[in-house]
């Protein structure tokens, strides 16, 4: 058998050699046909596919017919974000249930509409009976995002409306859906922790007077216990991450799985499948991996020079995972700044502080300081490059007692508050399928029948 298995493998090997070398296209032939790559041109601005009233991310100006970069600019329904967080920060208020609003619905709540609005998510923050047991603690596994891809497709299976694609009936999904996936994640995690790592299970139920943050705390927490400040901050990170334009990569798969007419539960599987990728939502527990291994590495963390020998053996793919990258700087779109990692920031080491880390994180911002200018003197950039959300948002989590394994899940529960509002405004707005088109190039053949194929 081992033999057999063996033999397999090494075909396998010998046919995948065959798919690249037939799979590979001349790099030059991108330009010549004026294909952009990734759908950015050569400025790395994105290709304009569709409209959208849900949010706008400004990075540059044009001024005098020039494009300059500027400070990022991050608004939800025309309102910045920044004025956003203020406005439920200043009030010592949780935001998540009212951005949510704001997302869905177009406008800010009244405290009436607040109010209701959060009723309804505490009604709708239930699982079919059973489902934890027979769903969710089946075939446990680490990865916790094909989890919850699995778990939100088992949940189309009790839906007995599950291909209603009219307004409410996607609504009312989608409400399903954003009040659950709290569960879903932390569940799933329990079940994995307890399953394939011998620690002890715990399965606490949602109160829905609470908010998502707060409740997230307490269904991962043994005793349910968690301070204002670590539900506060929590709170603050999924507002910043619950949305990002139409373009940003599980989004755009919202638009495209929705646009051919499927359901619910297929559009917010396949954004899962996507925000999953290291590109992507991924990308946080790269910061946090990369950040471990400078720790390994560098004698003195507060020694600029060290710090920054480090940073650039990262760049020269000789250290860490040998990509060649700084996780967490750098962003498709912004440049000088990212307006979520700008508001991030400052909770982050008030957290730290608190928490007793705060050396860890001067050592965020020293590499957060040192690494645009060492990128700008080693690579050829067409941007500035600064600090994206994600460069934080580990570190808080590992802060907070969230595992790793729950990371990228945390990105999914804030997410699926903008993937809800961007599928309703395609079913509302759009009645064709994305198809966009892609060049042939490769020269016609003629047949050549099977015994005579040298």
């Amino acid at each position: 058998m081992a033999g057999s298995i063996l033999e397999k493998d090494v075909r396998i090997q010998q046919l995948a050699a065959l798919c690249q070398e037939k799979s590979t296209i001349d790099s030059a032939l991108y330009p010549f046909h004026n294909v952009q790559r990734g759908l950015r041109d050569k400025d790395g601005n994105g290709v304009k596919a569709g409209l959208t009233q849900i949010s706008t991310i400004i990075s540059s100006k044009i001024v005098d017919g020039e494009k300059h970069s500027c400070p990022g600019v991050l608004r939800y329904r025309g309102l910045d974000i920044k004025e956003i967080c203020n406005g439920f920060l200043m009030s010592s208020r949780f935001g998540f249930e009212e951005v949510a609003y704001l997302l869905l619905f177009g406008d800010l709540p009244t405290q009436a509409q607040l109010t209701g609005f959060h009723a309804l998510l505490g009604e709708c923050c239930q699982l079919p009976a059973h489902f934890v047991r027979d769903v969710i603690m089946k075939a446990p596994r680490q990865d916790m995002m094909n989890l919850l891809s699995r778990s939100v497709l088992t949940l189309g299976a009790y839906d007995r409306a599950c291909d209603d694609i009219t307004i409410p009936n996607v609504l009312r999904q989608c409400l399903h859906l954003i009040s659950v996936f709290p569960l879903l994640a932390v569940y799933g995690y329990h079940s994995y922790n307890h399953y394939e790592c011998d620690d002890s299970l715990y399965i606490h139920k949602p109160d829905p007077g609470l908010s998502a943050a707060e409740n997230t705390l307490r269904l991962l927490r043994p005793d349910k216990a968690y301070s204002a400040l670590e539900a506060k901050i929590l709170d603050l990170a999924l507002v910043l991450h619950m949305e990002h334009g139409g373009g940003n990569n599980s989004t755009f798969t919202t638009h495209v799985v929705s646009s051919s007419g499927t359901d619910t539960y297929s559009v917010i599987a396949s954004a899962l499948g996507s925000l999953k990728g290291p590109k992507h939502g991924g990308a946080n527990i790269k910061v946090v991996q990369m950040f471990e291994d400078l720790k390994a590495n560098v004698r003195d963390l507060t020694d600029e020079d060290e710090v920054g020998a480090y940073l650039v053996s990262l760049l020269e793919k000789k250290a860490f995972d040998r990509r060649g990258l700084i996780y967490g700087i750098g962003h498709a779109v912004y440049s000088i700044s990212d307006p979520r990692a700008d508001i991030f920031k400052s909770f982050t080491e008030q957290l730290a502080t608190e928490k007793g880390r705060k050396a860890e994180f001067d050592l965020y911002a020293l590499v957060e300081r040192l690494a645009p200018q060492i990128i700008a003197q080693k690579r050829r950039i067409y941007k500035g490059v600064s600090a994206n959300v994600d460069f934080y948002s580990g570190f808080v989590y590992s802060i907070l007692g969230i595992p790793a394994e729950l990371f990228t899940p945390m990105f999914a529960i804030a997410r699926i508050v903008g993937w809800s509002a961007h599928r309703i405004e395609e079913l509302i707005n759009q009645d064709k399928i994305i198809r966009p088109a892609y060049q042939s190039v490769i020269a016609d053949r003629e047949y050549i029948r099977l015994g005579e194929r040298g």
